[in-house]
């Protein structure tokens, strides 16, 4: 085996070990997370308390781990010095058509510039 292939695949096995695994999130069902866009069937509501209290797993996973885990977000906004936050509304969004609060709650995931989850907060 030539010196490249054998470097080439050392520094791919490298690459996948070094993920941090992806939590399993206690009283969070997943599936009706991730189908619950904008909060519209308010599913997510009920989850609101286990998501609060596990918030701390998602520290320091990429952007798309925490896309594996929850789903797309439902908003997401560019900020300065490349920091990126994400966007899970709680309680139904504006967005949902019904008379719905517009101080909606949701969870913020926000990202360093090498896109880490850096702080994650419910407002």
């Amino acid at each position: 085996m030539s010196i490249c292939k054998w470097l080439s695949i050392s520094l791919l096995l490298f690459c996948f070990s070094c993920d941090k695994p992806l939590p399993t999130l206690e009283g969070i069902d997943l599936e009706k997370w991730r189908e619950d866009k904008n909060a519209c069937k308010n599913a997510r509501s009920s989850m609101r308390e286990a998501i609060d209290s596990q918030k701390e797993e998602l520290l320091a996973l990429d952007q798309m781990q925490i896309v594996g885990l929850l789903g797309k977000p439902d908003q997401n906004e560019l900020s300065s010095r490349n920091q990126k936050f994400f966007y899970y509304y709680l309680t139904p969004a504006p967005a949902c058509g019904v008379a719905s609060d517009p101080g909606a709650l949701k969870l913020v995931i926000r990202f360093n510039a090498v896109g880490l989850a850096k702080e994650v907060s419910v407002e």
